[in-house]
């Protein structure tokens, strides 16, 4: 048990820089763009109806 001591701190060290860089880079939000502007194409993942828009 004495030999496994020093895997299990190593990992746990490991395991906490892990999180602590990944939420000061936070990675997973750089790569989520949102479009400028509505068109067509989008409108309808915002519930908007493109017909709408074109008859008015």
């Amino acid at each position: 048990m004495r030999d496994l001591m020093p895997v299990f701190v190593s990992i746990i060290v490991v395991m906490g820089l892990v999180l602590l860089l990944s939420s000061k880079f936070k990675l997973s939000s750089r790569y989520e763009r949102k479009p400028r502007e509505l068109n067509t194409w989008n409108a309808q993942d915002h519930g908007i109806d493109p017909t709408d828009i074109e008859n008015k």
